[in-house]
C-alpha cells in the first residue's frame, strides 16, 4: 500500500504537468471575470434572468459564466458590459522584471 499524498504534494505534482499553469491561469481569469459580472449584477438588484435578457443570452449561460465555468468571447463580454452599463477594458501591459 502506498503512503497517503497530501494536498500540497499533489498540487505541486499536478502543477508540474505540461499545460497545468496555463489551465490554472485560464481558470483564475474565468473566476475573476465571473465574480466581477456577478457583483455588478447584484448591485443592480438583477436576477441572472434579468441580465440574460438585457445581454441577449440565456440564464444558464450567465450562470456558467458567473461560476467561472467559461470565458466568453470579447463580443459577449461587450454585451454583458453594455447590459450592466459598464465599460469593458482590456489591457496588455508589460511585466516588470528585476534587473
Amino acid at each position: 500500500m502506498t503512503e497517503s499524498t497530501g494536498w500540497a504534494e499533489l498540487r505541486d505534482r499536478r502543477m508540474g504537468e505540461p499545460g497545468a499553469e496555463q489551465a490554472y491561469q485560464a481558470a483564475r481569469l474565468a473566476y475573476e471575470l465571473g465574480r466581477t459580472v456577478r457583483e455588478l449584477r447584484v448591485q443592480r438588484d438583477w436576477s441572472q434572468n434579468d441580465l440574460a435578457h438585457a445581454a441577449d443570452m440565456t440564464q444558464s449561460a450567465v450562470a456558467r459564466f458567473e461560476a467561472g465555468g467559461t470565458v466568453p468571447s470579447l463580443p459577449v463580454l461587450e454585451r454583458l458590459a453594455e447590459a450592466l452599463d459598464a465599460d469593458l477594458t482590456v489591457r496588455v501591459t508589460p511585466r516588470s522584471h528585476a534587473a
